[in-house]
């Protein structure tokens, strides 16, 4: 991408996690913010350690009125270069209760699909722009702890595909970014049992970690990244690996 100064980001999900160290870091590199989020007590003691002009909205991804309530922020701050979509639901739900798998897949599809809707069509109508989606190393195999989880990131990888075919077939600078963390030590990281030490250490990244490389993935315009890298070489075990039987 050009110079970050003077550019805009807009992150939903920023009120923690992930989305929070991004706003942390896209601060210090020179982006004016718009942050998104349902938690908006969070949001606003966030804003008082960013830059002056960050813009902060109330938003539940889930609610009618999400899609209206992001398109008014992009364009009350024109010209926004990068939309990150963070937000996300998880379960673990052995006991298939189906109240857990309907907010998982009402959070990490149907709004998912409608923000990034918004997010690709302000870009298509400026002629420009860069769409982030943060999916999951759990796309790449079902999980019987997690079955709506993991079906629903691999929606969103889909789905983040055919948005980037849209933007190709547009012929207009448009960039369609998906990420896929591994572990990282946020508040969606639920293992069945507590991690190992030495597994924690090898394998879970700190929010600020996975913000760091996930930016280098967006200066680089990539179409994909497993964050951490390292799950490049897991990511591609798991596709190799025969299903259990």
């Amino acid at each position: 991408m050009d110079s970050d100064s003077g550019r805009t980001a807009v992150i939903i999900g920023a009120s923690s996690g992930i989305g929070e160290a991004l706003a942390h870091q896209l601060n210090r590199d020179g982006w004016r913010l718009g942050l998104l989020a349902r938690r908006l007590d969070r949001l606003q003691a966030l804003r008082q350690t960013l830059a002056p002009g960050t813009v902060v909205r109330c938003i539940d991804v889930t609610s009618d009125d999400a899609a209206a309530i992001l398109d008014d922020v992009l364009n009350e701050l024109e010209r926004v270069d990068l939309v990150i979509i963070g937000a996300g639901a998880g379960h673990n739900n052995r006991d298939l209760n189906v109240e857990l798998d309907v907010d998982t897949v009402t959070v990490n599809v149907l709004a998912f699909m409608k923000t990034a809707q918004v997010a690709v069509r302000h870009f298509l109508r400026r002629g420009r722009g860069h769409l982030v989606g943060i999916s999951s190393v759990a796309a790449l195999r079902g999980n019987g702890a997690g079955a709506a989880y993991a079906a629903s990131k691999a929606f969103q990888s889909v789905y983040l595909d055919g948005l980037r075919d849209l933007a190709r077939q547009s012929g207009l600078p448009v960039v369609v970014t998906e990420v896929q963390p591994g572990a990282v030590d946020t508040a969606m990281l639920k293992p069945d049992r507590p991690l190992p030490a030495v597994v924690r250490r090898l394998f879970v990244a700190s929010p600020a970690k996975a913000a760091r490389q996930i930016l280098r993935a967006i200066q680089k315009r990539k179409k994909h990244a497993y964050i951490t890298r390292r799950y490049a070489l897991i990511a591609f075990m798991l596709r190799l690996l025969p299903r259990p039987g």
